[in-house]
């Protein structure tokens, strides 16, 4: 007894490994955009070396940042495991241009860096590893200023060697 079902099983499959490799393709010249874009940035690579976060912040940007209850910093009071921190800022301020993420008592105090093209949100989340209890400073550059948020987050369980 033949199943016509059969039949068309191998004709899709068919159909599917054709669609899956158009997908492919294009996926391909996708994920090569992005990376002509940040070739036109210079990586801070210094900024991520350094060791306390008033150096990572002079480095990254050559200014200080005054705090502002513009830049909303949202952070654990406790993180349970310091490997998998939540974090996420949101800003009311105009001309974002940059946004960054530092841990004070961590190896290197930067912990992340976005470049926020014009038109954009100024909303960034990440998880971040925090080694032991310490200020996460969340810096936003807004028209040519650096702008600040600090929270004290707790950790009970070390994420970076803890």
């Amino acid at each position: 007894m033949s199943f016509p079902l059969m039949r068309f099983s191998a004709t899709r499959r068919l159909i599917l490994q054709g669609a899956g490799s158009a997908a492919l393709a294009g996926l391909g010249n996708l994920i090569a955009l992005p990376a002509f874009a940040a070739a036109d940035e210079k990586y801070p690579e210094n900024a991520f070396k350094l060791k306390s976060d008033k150096d990572a912040i002079q480095a990254l940007y050559g200014k200080t940042a005054e705090p502002s209850d513009k830049v909303k910093l949202d952070a654990p009071e406790i993180a349970e495991n310091g490997a998998v921190v939540p974090i996420s800022v949101t800003t009311t301020l105009e001309k974002v241009t940059s946004i960054s993420f530092l841990v004070s008592h961590n190896p290197n105090a930067l912990a992340a860096s976005y470049q926020i093209p014009e038109g954009t949100l100024p909303t960034v989340a990440n998880r971040l590893k925090m080694q032991q209890t310490s200020n996460v400073i969340a810096i936003v550059e807004a028209d040519g200023k650096l702008y600040s948020a600090t929270k004290e987050v707790k950790v009970t369980v070390g994420g970076c060697g803890g």
